[in-house]
């Protein structure tokens, strides 16, 4: 490790510009992407601000770690779909599931009624062809202005990309799963 002096200084300038509705896209091959989505929910939410979370690849009955806890904290989270699409016994149904959420997505976020609305997930019915994109991309844009939205899932389309406020790609620069350690819940869940 190469050590470094603190900064004495601040390295950057406020920005002058006006606050207004973000949207963020956590994507990439490394794990974080619905986590830190996740802890863009509790820190709206510990601001008082309305908060909604849509997973579009979880089922509805889901009970995972962030559904126990967010119910806990009265943080709605609703799962859209019917689970992992090598499950899935019909993905047709699947695909009907995601644009069912999506409708319930679409209107959650141009209610105005949110401060943060985070669709967990909803890359992969993009790119499999279940959701049309300039769907999605035009209630982006129509989205009341000040509605933060976050997208999360590996192989963000371009164009979402390009529309965004904010991007982090995740990069998996080590995985335990690849060494054979199985998901541990708590941390995976």
């Amino acid at each position: 490790m190469q050590l470094e002096s603190a900064p004495t200084e601040k390295r950057y300038e406020k920005p002058e510009g006006e606050r207004r509705g973000l949207i963020i896209v956590n994507t990439g091959d490394g794990k974080g992407k619905s986590t830190a989505a996740f802890g863009l929910a509790l820190r709206a939410h510990g601001r008082g601000k309305a908060v909604k979370i849509f997973q579009f690849m979880k089922v509805p009955t889901a009970r995972f770690g962030e559904h126990r806890t967010f119910e806990k904290l009265g943080i709605p989270i609703e799962g859209l779909g019917d689970g992992f699409s090598w499950k899935s016994q019909d993905l047709e149904h699947s695909a009907q599931l995601a644009r069912d959420g999506w409708e319930k997505a679409r209107a959650a976020i141009l209610s105005g009624e949110h401060f943060l609305v985070v669709l967990d997930e909803i890359t992969y019915p993009l790119i499999y062809g279940w959701l049309p994109l300039d769907g999605v991309l035009q209630t982006l844009r129509e989205r009341p202005k000040d509605v933060h939205v976050c997208l999360t899932g590996r192989r963000c389309p371009p164009e979402i990309i390009e529309l965004a406020d904010t991007v982090t790609e995740m990069q998996m620069v080590k995985h335990a799963f690849k060494a054979g350690v199985p998901a541990q819940r708590g941390i995976e869940d």
